[in-house]
């Protein structure tokens, strides 16, 4: 594992919550934590062009006040860009943490795609800067994200509380065993009460699928308890969660089976929108 991981934050109120669980999760593990924030071509002023909106025989002064409103707006958001840093920083600096941070311009996933092979994780907040706090809404770049990465994705509720008690979803697929390994091999889930579950029904091919995730678990020197829910997995997850009042959940970011659908297409989506704990979607 390497000693990094990499916490986009973007001025929104869920980069507090990023900020926090980026903190806690480097006091857990010794990890430094690289704090990013991308600024749009847009914002950074990058490809303005405003020549085709002027019509024929407009003065030229007008071309160049509007570009330099542009020039303007651009200097604006990299003021802005840092100003964000510094206060995330100042958040995770209260912690003790070893600190850094990243102002880039351009598309937020070419950063990502540059920037994550160095580091052991990314974490985002469920929402962006222009979402409400409806539950229908998500940040326009989450689902980019989620789709695009493949180190682990923390991506981190509105609101921080320290996770003590920890849901692994699991179907036997290659993603859900990673996700366990993960779990396995990383000192943030060193202590903590952990519960693997799958959904379905519980035949002893499931049951021995569970019994092996547990293995896995145990040699890491980690007690881990199992169980097989039946029903939908997005509703029985949500209803253990609340009502056993986990704090996070980790799953694979695809897998087969009963859970399929969690991790492919539009539901996996959903349980992010709807679950009000932290996730870890693990490649």
């Amino acid at each position: 594992m390497t000693h990094k991981i990499i916490a986009l934050v973007d001025g929104s109120a869920y980069s507090k919550s990023v900020c926090d669980h980026a903190a806690w999760i480097a006091g857990r593990g010794a990890y430094a934590v690289e704090l990013m924030h991308v600024l749009g071509r847009r914002e950074s002023g990058a490809g303005s062009d405003r020549s085709g909106a002027i019509s024929l025989g407009a003065r030229s002064s007008l071309l160049e006040e509007l570009s330099a409103l542009d020039e303007q707006r651009a200097k604006l958001s990299i003021v802005r860009g840092r100003a964000i840093l510094e206060d995330a920083k100042a958040l995770v600096d209260a912690a003790d943490v070893k600190t850094s941070e990243h102002l880039r311009h351009g598309d937020l996933m070419e950063a990502i795609s540059e920037k994550e092979g160095d580091a052991e994780m990314l974490l985002i907040g469920k929402r962006g800067e222009a979402a409400d706090f409806a539950k229908g809404h998500l940040g326009s770049n989450l689902e980019r994200v989620v789709r695009a990465v493949s180190k682990p994705l923390f991506i981190a509720s509105r609101a921080f509380r320290p996770i003590g008690k920890v849901l692994i979803a699991y179907d036997g697929s290659a993603s859900a065993m990673r996700a366990v390994d993960y779990v396995a091999r990383s000192p943030l889930y060193t202590g903590l009460k952990i519960k693997i579950v799958t959904i379905g029904s519980a035949t002893d091919a499931a049951k021995k699928r569970l019994e092996d995730a547990k293995a896995m678990l145990s040699a890491a020197g980690l007690d881990a308890e199992i169980g097989i829910l039946p029903g939908q997995p997005e509703d029985a997850l949500g209803k253990l969660i609340e009502e056993a009042d986990f704090d996070h959940l980790v799953m694979g970011a695809s897998g087969h089976s009963g859970l399929r659908s969690l991790f492919v297409g539009s539901t996996s989506m959903e349980m992010i929108r709807t679950f009000k704990v932290p996730i870890l979607l693990v490649r």
